[in-house]
């Protein structure tokens, strides 16, 4: 399953990706975070992030390790746990003076999880539109 969104802010690219490639920031934009600690790394390749989010009424725990990083243009992360392995990327680039971020979630569904998947495509475009307005809301507050 992908999500994808745009979100298009009259900021400085550089204080955008510094404020999102920061994947503790997470609890300012994304509405299904409870929390993301940084466990190890320095922000930049192979930092590992530790998120708790909420998502259909349950909490859920994934390890999220950064897999790719080229600064001011792109940040990929991993993120995994039992029932999901998670690839979100984050793409920068400059439009007529603005900052365009594309934000696409990959999602990949393990074990009995896979088989009702399907059934979650529409909590999961809930999902990434709140995720959409948050991250306009808190770069736009940059």
């Amino acid at each position: 399953m992908r999500l994808q969104r745009i979100v298009t802010v009259e900021k400085p690219l550089e204080k955008v990706f510094a404020y999102l490639s920061d994947f503790t920031t997470t609890t300012e934009w994304d509405p299904g975070t409870v929390r993301t600690v940084r466990t190890s790394g320095d922000g930049g390749f192979g930092t590992e992030y530790q998120n708790t989010s909420t998502f259909a009424g349950r909490q859920t725990e994934l390890t999220y390790v950064v897999v790719d990083l080229v600064p001011n243009r792109h940040i990929s992360l991993r993120g995994e746990n039992k029932t999901v392995i998670a690839n979100d990327t984050m793409t920068f680039r400059e439009a007529g003076g603005k900052t365009e971020v594309t934000y696409t979630a990959d999602f990949t569904f393990k074990g009995i999880t896979r088989f009702i998947a399907p059934f979650l495509k529409p909590a999961f475009t809930r999902l990434g539109d709140e995720a959409e307005t948050g991250m306009a809301s808190a770069l736009a507050r940059l």
